[in-house]
């Protein structure tokens, strides 16, 4: 018999029909009651064993973990809790799960523990509804872009360019490390490796897009990025996936409907489709935060949030603005922020982008009209000569979600700014070639997905949203 997942078995309309199933143990009680998940949902289905029929040494076998198959007649349960449960006529044990060594019993597990041991713990209840809501989101990503007719393009993962000019970069070579081939300056003679010149993993696929949307109008790619920052924070990752569109012919402020339109339909979509899962995450955010002081914890249960984020307007704020506002803010002038805000200029930290979205305004937040000189090269210098038409978008509890710009579609202030940052000019002759045949206005953002994962499950470490962290000293599985 064809076996049917718990999910359908749950939502189904019969009774008294004959069926299969096939998943791992999460508990057994009183040798008698086993309660099955096989990832399809959050939720167990019951099975009832008939224990004074079933060979002991079968039941001995019954344990968290274990891989089996039930078949049996699927009939409304008597127990609290659930719609329906099998009465078990044929148990068969597919796959052996020793109770001594098996690390996910079915207690309360610490999440530097899980980490520990990440190929396991997505058959926790925690792990396997963050990766459901991942895997939703991430289809709904798609969805997004293909109904409005963008053109998916997968951008290069080596590449020679560095997108950001911040240097911190994986490098990518087939050089033997001890004999490496030598320039007479010494220097490492790359025209010798794979390649024939430096190579590194991508940061951004952006400036490859850029020249896509210059040919076919609306762009996204969506793929991994790396960044080689020696950071060990709860917001950093090593390699991560990242969303950029890019459109031609959007100013910023049709980049900044773009990217707000964006993100409430993903996350509608996830609460369309998620119930379930969001349902148990909220209830895992609230029972954590109960051993934090009140000023730590959230100031709304997370679907009320993520609610919010779909009923509520972003507001526009220009950086001018938000500096006028951090500077006259009750936790500067006493002091209470790590990086105190003195002058315009300054690079806003997540505690001041989380100020203005969780305690002044109390919505989110897009920032924009950033000064030049703390942002990439690539961004349109605004008239006043001191600004750049960028954007940051901000939302509680996580600081920056998205940034993005219009582009610097105008070929001789581009290459000034290349020069002004000592920017190889023919390195990156492929990419003027866009403003020199054909250039327009046009602008994009990037979204990295982990952190959209990390605030639709409410999770508070970015190592918990994905399914292989990679971090400093950490690229265990």
């Amino acid at each position: 018999m064809k076996h049917t997942k718990v999910k359908d078995l749950l939502n189904s309309t019969t009774t008294l029909q004959e069926v299969n199933a096939k998943g791992w143990v999460r508990t057994f009680r009183n040798n008698q009651f086993i309660a099955l998940n096989d990832g399809s949902t959050i939720n167990n289905i019951q099975c009832v064993v008939d224990f004074e029929n079933t060979p002991e040494e079968t039941l001995k076998r019954v344990t968290t973990g274990a891989a089996v198959s039930v078949t049996g007649t699927l009939v409304e349960s008597k127990g609290a809790g659930q719609k329906y449960e099998i009465q078990v006529k044929t148990l068969e044990i597919l796959g052996d799960s020793d109770a001594e060594k098996f690390p996910m019993q079915p207690k309360k597990h610490s999440l530097e523990f899980l980490r520990e041991n990440a190929h396991l713990r997505v058959r926790t209840n925690a792990f396997g509804a963050i990766m459901r809501v991942r895997s939703v989101l991430s289809f709904a990503v798609h969805k997004y872009f293909q109904e409005k007719g963008f053109v998916y393009v997968n951008t290069p993962i080596i590449t020679g360019s560095d997108a950001e000019g911040a240097g911190e970069m994986f490098k990518v070579t087939a050089l033997p490390f001890d004999n490496t081939p030598r320039t007479e300056d010494g220097k490492v003679n790359y025209k010798e490796d794979f390649f024939g010149k430096e190579t590194n993993l991508t940061v951004s696929g952006q400036l490859e897009g850029e020249t896509f949307a210059m040919a076919l109008g609306q762009i996204y790619t969506f793929g991994p990025t790396f960044r080689a920052e020696n950071s060990n924070t709860s917001r950093h990752l090593a390699e991560f996936w990242m969303i950029e569109p890019e459109v031609a012919f959007n100013d910023l402020d049709d980049n900044m409907d773009l990217a707000e339109d964006f993100i409430q339909y993903v996350i509608k979509y996830a609460l369309d489709n998620c119930g379930d899962d969001l349902k148990f995450l909220e209830g895992r955010l609230l029972e954590e935060e109960k051993s934090k002081p009140q000023a730590d914890r959230s100031e709304m249960p997370l679907l009320e949030k993520l609610n919010f984020v779909l009923e509520n307007n972003f507001k526009r704020v220009s950086y001018t603005e938000a500096i006028d506002i951090l500077r006259d803010s009750t936790p500067n002038k006493k002091k209470k922020f790590n990086y105190i805000i003195n002058e315009w200029g300054a690079d806003l930290q997540s505690e001041h982008e989380r100020y203005l979205v969780e305690k002044h305004f109390k919505c989110p937040v897009i920032l924009f009209d950033y000064p030049a000189n703390i942002k990439a090269f690539y961004m349109r210098l605004n008239e006043d000569g001191k600004t750049v038409r960028a954007m940051d978008i901000l939302f509680p509890g996580i600081g920056e979600i998205v940034g993005g710009s219009e582009r610097e579609e105008r070929y001789d202030v581009l290459i000034e700014k290349m020069k002004a940052l000592e920017i190889d000019e023919e390195e990156l002759s492929w990419y003027l070639d866009t403003r020199r045949f054909g250039s327009a206005t046009h602008a994009g953002f990037g979204l990295g997905f982990e952190r959209l994962v990390l605030f639709v499950t409410g999770m508070t470490n970015i190592r918990d949203v994905i399914p292989f962290p990679r971090t400093p000293g950490n690229a265990e599985f």
